[in-house]
């Protein structure tokens, strides 16, 4: 039985910084406002001559050189994302082609912030059945899709990319081992970015707040019924890096201690699909993955879109 393994792991953030003095000041909000509400003290965002390519680019050259597999060996090149420089053509070929992935089939997918989770589920299964690496990215660029005119969205949003590859794997307890999505269409039109403008609108952030949680509780319990493990079997619990007090109510209703969480919402803001992956990348250099940890994955996003994976590195 061949499964799935995390071989290397990339990320990308612009070194343009924007602070929470900053904003609140652009936004006339007061003090300390930003970091009570959410937990994001900063966020990044691309410089003005920056494209999405050149994050996912980085990001995946990072991930390929952690891996360290030959180019040609990429059977696959997903790239996740709700941002992409063109509405077409695709963004993954060029991708692809930038990274010299020159045997790589490439695609696009947009599951907004549950796009990561997607893109890992198809790739594992990629992985099992062709027995070949495959690339994941999931990059945005949210910095110039805020609406300013709407404050409690605009403060949440950054810029950034993470990325993974995988190999397949001799054995069949790697790789995914519980999966559950939802999606709930009623909500449809709590978070858009209409075509009119392209500027995000979130009008309801409460209402996204308690589908988002509900959305994500429901999810991780499913999937880690059906991967016939507890909380107390999870190693690192990598959720959507959206908001601090959601991770944090997420921990509680999961019974997960937060010395297992890792976050980096504090920094680096919401960037959508990209905050797992880049979570990922930044907590694996930090201290390195090990075989046989238990990972549990879980985000919500626009549309709405839930999902939750337990996944065994």
């Amino acid at each position: 039985m061949t499964s799935s393994q995390i071989a290397g792991f990339g990320h990308y953030a612009p070194a343009r910084q924007i602070h929470n003095a900053q904003m609140e000041e652009w936004l006339q909000l007061p003090s300390g406002w930003i970091q009570r509400r959410t937990g994001i003290t900063s966020r990044r965002w691309a410089a003005e001559n920056e494209m999405l390519i050149d994050f996912a680019e980085e990001a995946g050259s990072a991930a390929l050189t952690n891996a360290g597999i030959a180019n040609h060996d990429i059977a696959f090149t997903l790239l996740a994302t709700s941002t992409p420089d063109r509405l077409l053509p695709p963004t993954a070929p060029l991708l692809a082609h930038r990274l010299g992935l020159n045997q790589s089939a490439a695609f696009d997918l947009s599951g907004a912030c549950t796009g990561f989770i997607y893109a890992l589920t198809m790739a594992d299964s990629l992985v099992r059945a062709h027995q070949k690496p495959v690339l994941i990215v999931a990059a945005n660029i949210l910095s110039r899709r805020i609406n300013l005119a709407e404050p409690a969205s605009a403060v949440l949003f950054g810029d950034a990319a993470g990325a993974v590859v995988l190999v397949p794997r001799e054995a069949n307890n790697n790789g995914l081992q519980g999966v559950s999505f939802l999606t709930d269409g009623d909500s449809y039109d709590l978070i858009s970015i209409p075509q009119q403008d392209c500027k995000m609108t979130m009008p309801d952030g409460q209402a996204v707040f308690s589908r988002a949680i509900n959305m994500m509780t429901r999810c991780s319990t499913a999937a880690m019924q059906n991967a016939q493990v507890t909380a107390a079997d999870i190693d690192r619990f990598i959720p959507h890096q959206a908001n601090a007090r959601i991770s944090a109510l997420l921990q509680q209703k999961l019974e997960i201690s937060g010395e297992k969480t890792v976050s980096v919402i504090n920094e680096f803001g919401n960037s959508s699909a990209a905050g797992i992956p880049l979570a990922l990348s930044i907590a694996n250099q930090n201290k390195n993955f090990k075989a046989g940890e238990t990972l549990l994955l879980a985000a919500a996003g626009a549309g709405m879109t839930g999902g939750a994976v337990i996944y065994l590195t």
